[in-house]
């Protein structure tokens, strides 16, 4: 035992050029945090010249044998800190009461943190407080971020060696998503290897997943059809002139063009992260910006005018936008001065490569290694439709193991399920009733309930 520690200690010393703070208190809090928050940098990419800033939870139930989940937000170029405070983190902002000064900080009771240790991540560089030293360090691609990832989770686990034997889960959404599997990937090949530390990686999370934008986007007009906001002349038209291809149409396809064209007009002011609300106005707020920019429809929300003081949900991220840039908040975080200019909620000025189009290949490949997935959309999503995900699901060819049905909670329907199966591996579907594209920001209690139930291996 004392020589792997000291293994463990000499990798460290070469590996781990970070250095990590506990947060006691925030401003915007009163008292110190009923939570234990760390934070920090770990350096990656060729001399490190990537500096990965990261938010760290413990469990507030058993930190040592709880799971640890790696958690990345989409864009990319979203913030960690945005999946924490309005999605699944211990706290929150009173974005009701929010004046223009520091937001006052509320905890939410339904934080994923009650049952495990999640690490949130500012992927990739120019993300968040996250930075560069060169120039080139700021030239990103999803290879160059599958390695930084693998690289930073590395580097944690061994400057966090009490976590290297919790069962890990990495995890994401939209963006994100697509990345989960190429990592998960990459830390197989990694402990075949005999990479230190070895990884105990029983599965992983996504959700409104990117996994491949023929399916995914592609399923964006039957999805609109299905909730009928086209007529069924307009689909008809579609299937048949654009032989069920909608995304990426043959240019020299007159017909098929038309019907498009016809079609954006019907759904050109829907909001498209969730197709109930309002569409307003985006300003720098931007939610997930990959879905929106391969897809002709136009994004960009029109302004409300002075007299319609109608709620945008934009409007809750002007609170992390205020906090974030304030300089007490970010010398209680232990940012390091100088080193950014601005922070944003989502930078959409990335220099990034899209360089792997699909990842369903990868998605086959972990039905031999016995994985337990978790899969949810929120079901008024247009940008990332569950008809998408549910469509390359089946492509996998497993065996359902549980029917669509219901699930539940306090008495009401949730959403809905479907479990799979194949040999040792576990594939869980789940709709989340009345969520958007960030599913836990929308029905925070149902996806807590999703999380917490799966997680315990019981149905949903």
């Amino acid at each position: 035992m004392k020589r792997i520690w000291l293994y463990a200690l000499l990798l460290l010393l070469l590996f781990n050029n970070g250095a990590s703070h506990i947060v006691k208190t925030l401003p915007g809090y009163s008292g110190t945090l009923p939570f234990k928050l760390e934070t920090g940098y770990i350096g990656v990419g060729r001399n490190d010249e990537v500096q990965l800033f990261y938010y760290f939870i413990e469990s507030e139930n058993n930190p040592q044998n709880d799971p640890l989940l790696l958690w990345i937000t989409g864009g990319p170029g979203c913030s960690g800190l945005s999946s924490l405070v309005y999605e699944i983190g211990p706290f929150t902002f009173d974005v009701t009461n929010f004046d223009g000064s520091i937001p006052a900080i509320l905890l939410n009771p339904y934080s994923w943190t009650k049952v495990a240790n999640i690490i949130f991540i500012d992927w990739p560089a120019g993300t968040g407080f996250s930075y560069a030293n060169t120039s080139e360090g700021y030239s990103n691609s999803d290879t160059k971020s599958v390695k930084d990832n693998y690289t930073f989770l590395r580097k944690w686990l061994l400057s966090h060696p009490l976590f290297i034997k919790n069962r890990l889960y990495f995890a994401g959404e939209s963006y994100g998503a697509k990345l989960v599997p190429l990592v998960a990937m990459e830390i197989l090949r990694g402990n075949k290897q005999g990479l230190e530390p070895q990884m105990s990686l029983h599965g992983y999370i996504i959700g409104n997943a990117l996994t491949d934008p023929n399916i995914d986007i592609n399923e964006r007009i039957p999805y609109v059809h299905r909730m009928s906001l086209i007529s069924d002349e307009y689909f008809d038209l579609a299937k048949i002139s654009c032989k069920g291809k909608y995304y990426n149409p043959d240019q020299n396809n007159l017909q098929c063009l038309h019907v498009l064209q016809r079609i954006h007009k019907c759904i050109q002011h829907i909001n498209l992260v969730h197709i109930l609300e309002p569409f307003c106005e985006a300003d720098d707020l931007e939610w997930d910006h990959t879905f929106l920019q391969n897809d002709s429809i136009d994004h960009l929300l029109l302004p409300a005018s002075k007299q319609d003081k109608q709620w945008c949900r934009t409007q809750n991220y002007l609170s992390s936008r205020d906090w974030a840039n304030d300089l007490i908040v970010q010398e209680a975080l232990h940012i390091r001065k100088g080193m950014i200019t601005r922070w944003k909620r989502c930078n959409l000025s990335l220099s990034y490569e899209q360089n792997i189009e699909s990842v369903l290949e990868y998605h086959k490949r972990f039905i031999k290694k016995g994985f337990h997935v978790l899969v949810f959309s929120g079901d008024h999503d247009m940008a990332g439709p569950y008809m998408g995900t549910l469509k390359w699901i089946r492509m996998l060819n497993l065996t359902v193991d549980d029917d669509w049905r219901p699930w539940h909670i306090n008495g009401q329907v949730a959403g809905y399920t479907e479990k799979y199966k194949k040999n040792d591996f576990f594939l869980t579907f789940a709709t989340i009733k009345g969520a958007g594209h960030t599913a836990p920001e929308y029905k925070p209690q149902e996806c807590h309930a999703m999380f917490c139930r799966w997680l315990s291996t019981r149905p949903l």
